[in-house]
């Protein structure tokens, strides 16, 4: 689900500028009757079985809102074909959902008959530098060995720095953090600030600052000046900039960069970076 607040930061890639709603929780959106009852709410959920985007499909059919489905299967598309309501199966090639956001892009895209946007995501296969992100990955992977990752990115591009965190807590199994400008400078910053009894408290986060040139350039300077403060307390930091030719490709060539730091830090801590084992024990225990 976390990939879709993505979408929202290329509306000029849209014929034309829709406003969307990102809900990842029961029941439906909580917004006025009148936006709710004239929108189309997209389903998505990789397995079909998630039960939250269940639960919101069953209210909105109850409430007679327009539907759509998205999924490799499961019980949403089940419902979708009994109800007659249109999806898009995304292919199901045994991935994690957090690899998949291409899949997930192009068919929310397909859905919103946005043609050119969807050509625009097929020609990133030609232009993204894999190999050379691979081994950015794993060059940030040894840096973070033994670290907590803490991933700061501005306001717009929130959505990155999330799909960074869970990269690292899904694919390494470790603890990360985010956070965003300029809120961080009124507040979390200030928990940085080493002092002899807390030192051991910081000594093992690991800073990763995602700028953008498209940052406004007051956002841009606090990045700078924060990177100075933490650097100068001995907290290490890594400058990422998000480079591309268009927004598209500066989103995926980060995830991408992403997947492979999740990548290496797993086989440098020797876990199964495929599996999540405690969600599925979760999902048993909660039943």
């Amino acid at each position: 689900m976390a990939m879709y607040d993505a979408i929202k930061n290329f509306p000029n890639q849209f014929s034309y500028k829709p406003e969307i709603f990102i809900h990842k929780n029961y029941n439906l959106p909580k917004v006025p009757d009148e936006i709710l009852n004239n929108s189309l709410i997209i389903v998505s959920s990789y397995s079909g079985n998630t039960e939250e985007a269940l639960d919101t499909y069953d209210q909105a059919k109850e409430r007679g809102i327009p539907l759509a489905a998205i999924s490799i299967g499961g019980k949403l598309l089940e419902r979708a074909e009994k109800d007659g309501i249109p999806y898009v199966q995304m292919p199901d090639t045994g991935i994690q959902p957090r690899s998949a956001p291409g899949f997930n892009i192009k068919a929310l895209l397909a859905l919103m008959g946005e043609d050119n946007a969807l050509q625009e995501i097929g020609a990133l296969a030609q232009t993204l530098r894999s190999d050379e992100l691979e081994q950015r990955g794993k060059e940030l992977a040894k840096n973070l060995y033994g670290h907590t990752p803490v991933i700061y990115a501005s306001e717009q591009n929130k959505s990155i720095a999330y799909n960074w965190k869970i990269k690292f807590n899904e694919t390494s199994k470790i603890p990360a953090f985010y956070n965003v400008f300029s809120e961080l400078n009124h507040n979390e910053m200030t928990g940085f600030d080493v002092k002899p009894k807390t030192k051991k408290l910081s000594k093992n986060f690991y800073f990763i600052l995602l700028s953008d040139e498209a940052d406004h350039p007051r956002i841009q300077k606090r990045m700078a000046v924060l990177k100075k403060l933490y650097q100068a307390r001995n907290l290490p930091v890594a400058e990422i900039k998000l480079a591309g030719r268009d927004v598209l490709h500066k989103i995926f060539s980060s995830l991408i960069l992403a997947d492979w730091a999740a990548y290496y830090t797993a086989e440098g801590y020797g876990v199964e970076s495929e599996a999540v084992p405690m969600v599925e024990e979760f999902k048993k225990l909660i039943g």
